[in-house]
């Protein structure tokens, strides 16, 4: 038991991969739709490229989303307004009406006659008004019913009357009746006249959604057996519909029984597979990385993102799935990584998403495009606008590629989807937040990016201020490595950023004792010549650990420090070990050499040939072309000799580029012409 629990410990790197990729799987495959592949891929417009095709079930013929859109506006615009009709209110009225003609009566002198003919008329007229009722908004719609004792009855608009329609109304029937005080009666009526039909909204939208609920789905069946299309026969609109339906008829059924564990595997297998080529990718070509637990996780941290995100969309909201700004991955693999990585990621993520999404070809063919755009022209995103040229170009892509497709399938520009050109602007938008996800995820993972390198390379910037006044000689060194190293990193095609700023901050260290380094005495008095050579030793090596100490506390990036705890290497303090054997014959050459690591990259490997080199050169007396040339082989053959590249993945080729950079920098610094054989 102990035993194998060692062994977890031994390989607790390789467990972890492990855990990430079943996880990973796990993750993918769970946020998939639920439903199975249609095995036929076609296109309007294309040929059918399989033997003929036969209904294997019955299924009826989908409507297209557009035809039913189409219904459902046709309903709403056709749609019938229900109004209640008040009879309460007529009667209140009615009521009135009589009061004030009692009024009328008893002060004036009517006899019973004229009183019964002005209560008929007033009763009759007041009939004639409200027979349909008296609105109090005019309906908008053409079909208008109103419910009246619960029943609902059907008016026509020329029967409309409004508050206002209704008084004309009641003059005009004064003026086919002839009775005594028929003014003073219309004018009582007039006054008295209320509207009593009002809108009602919750039967008007219950009989809407009535109508809308009878909308049918489907237009017609197809029988099992039946001949859908032959083979080389061209998909029509007809046809695709029918096979559309049949894929989702498919599909849906596909989903049930014991079928859905045969679906889950596959799914499962496909996945695997995809994921499995990413991690022998990073295997083989990228091994720093893949032995980088904290790098693989965010690789797949931003797959899953990405695949989660695009998985959803295709669940809620298909139609919109290039919303989801993929060419991010791309954009921040490529700014923490490189762009071959950055590429294959992209293009294994979209295959991953070719599984569910709808026009898989469609969508394959535009993400890879984008994908490579991206990769081609994603360069030096701390310039803000080329953030913003690279999106452009992206959402052009998508545009153009878009619109192709559609004259592919339709032969016309007709029924194109203007929408979706927004969306694509919007997919552009959403690119921009790459930045403050850069930003996020070095905070999160501990990575640099060159916008973070490009922020430490300030000189105004509180720790070299610090720098330039406690050691301005260190600092004037370090500006000038800085410059050396990063023009051969140029050479050599390694990250010069990051070798500048390692270059700015290696010597950092020197700020604790800054007088004891020979750079920063101004007058000839030299600390050293008061102390024993192995306490000065200690003291020179002691600036790299002193240096790391100051970084951490500065929260200067892991990246960064690894240039001050390599930039001498195991090397030894040379002038002080050859005095102390002037003292001591028998010497421990382990005191006088620096800790190390030994440089592990080009960028490191760079830094302390350049720092080595402009150090030494200060030594120089009257140099000449020959002498440098001499003097720069001589330096980098000792490291080369006490074996300070081994773990550097750097070739000798590429170390003679350097060399070269750095003869050709210091005889420019020196003013120096080539000198020319006789």
């Amino acid at each position: 038991m102990g035993k194998t629990l060692d062994n977890v410990y031994k390989h607790q790197s390789l467990v972890y991969k492990y855990f990430l990729y079943v996880v990973s799987v796990a993750l993918i495959v769970f946020f998939f739709p639920k439903g199975g592949k249609f095995k036929y891929e076609f296109q309007k417009g294309k040929p059918w490229q399989y033997e003929n095709l036969y209904a294997p079930m019955d299924f009826s013929i989908q409507k297209t989303q557009e035809e039913i859109q189409e219904e459902q506006s046709s309903i709403r615009s056709n749609k019938t307004d229900y109004y209640t009709y008040n009879a309460s209110l007529v009667s209140e009225m009615e009521s009135e009406v009589q009061q004030e003609l009692n009024s009328v009566f008893q002060s004036e002198n009517f006899s019973s006659s004229q009183r019964q003919s002005l209560r008929t008329a007033s009763e009759e007229i007041i009939d004639e008004v409200y027979v349909h009722g008296v609105f109090q908004n005019l309906p908008q719609s053409a079909s208008t019913v109103v419910v009246k004792s619960n029943q609902a009855q059907p008016i026509s608009p020329s029967d409309y009357l409004s508050l206002e329609q209704a008084k004309k109304k009641v003059a005009e029937l004064f003026a086919e009746v002839n009775v005594d005080g028929g003014n003073r009666l219309q004018s009582i009526i007039k006054n008295s006249l209320k509207a009593n039909l009002f809108y009602d909204e919750v039967l008007t939208e219950s009989a809407l959604n009535d109508e809308l609920s009878k909308i049918s789905y489907t237009r017609g069946e197809v029988d099992q057996g039946q001949l859908i299309i032959a083979k080389g026969e061209i998909v029509e609109n007809e046809d695709f519909k029918i096979l559309s339906s049949l894929k989702d008829e498919y599909e849906s059924e596909l989903w049930m029984g014991s079928n859905y564990y045969f679906i889950l595997l596959g799914y499962i297998i496909l996945v695997a597979l995809v994921l499995i080529m990413l991690f022998l990718f990073l295997k083989r070509y990228r091994n720093e990385i893949f032995q980088n637990n904290n790098k693989i996780t965010f690789i797949f941290f931003n797959i899953l993102l990405m695949v989660i995100a695009t998985t959803l969309m295709v669940k809620h909201y298909e139609n919109y799935i290039y919303m989801v700004p993929l060419c991010i991955l791309p954009l921040i693999l490529k700014n923490f990584f490189d762009a071959r990585l950055g590429l294959f990621v992209h293009v294994l993520t979209v295959l991953i998403l070719g599984f569910v999404v709808p026009n898989s070809f469609e969508y394959i063919f535009l993400q890879i495009i984008a994908g490579i755009v991206t990769i081609l022209t994603a360069s030096e995103l701390y310039k803000r606008a080329n953030l913003f040229i690279s999106v452009g170009q992206i959402t052009l892509i998508y545009i153009v590629g878009y619109f192709a497709f559609h004259a592919i399938h339709e032969g016309n520009l007709e029924n194109i989807e203007w929408i979706l050109f927004g969306v694509f602007i919007l997919n552009g938008l959403l690119t921009l937040f790459a930045q403050p996800l850069i930003y996020m995820f070095e905070k999160i993972f501990g990575l640099v990016s060159d916008v973070s390198l490009l922020e430490l390379s300030d000189t105004n910037s509180k720790l070299l201020k610090e720098l330039s006044d406690k050691a301005p000689g260190t600092f004037h060194h370090s500006l000038q490595v800085a410059n050396l190293a990063e023009a051969a990193a140029n050479e050599i095609r390694a990250n010069a950023m990051l070798v500048r700023v390692g270059a700015l901050y290696h010597d950092i260290g020197k700020m604790e004792r800054p007088t004891y380094f020979t750079e920063n005495q101004i007058t000839s008095v030299n600390p050293h010549d008061d102390l024993p050579p192995k306490e000065s030793a200690k003291i020179i090596i002691d600036h790299v650990i002193n240096g790391i100490e100051i970084a951490r506390k500065n929260n200067l990036p892991d990246r960064v420090i690894d240039f001050i705890r390599t930039h001498h290497g195991t090397t030894l303090v040379y002038y002080f070990y050859k005095k102390q054997q002037e003292l001591d014959q028998d010497v421990d050459m382990e005191d006088f050499k620096y800790p190390g690591p030994i440089p592990f990259s080009k960028e490191t490997a760079i830094l302390m040939m350049s720092d080595a080199v402009e150090a030494a050169s200060k030594s120089l007396k009257n140099p000449t072309y020959a002498i440098i040339d001499e003097f720069v082989e001589k330096i980098v053959k000792g490291q080369m000799q006490a074996n300070q590249y081994l773990n550097a993945n750097i070739t000798l080729k590429e170390i003679e580029m350097v060399k070269k950079v750095l003869k050709l920098k210091l005889t420019n610094i020196y003013h120096l012409r080539v000198e020319y054989p006789e």
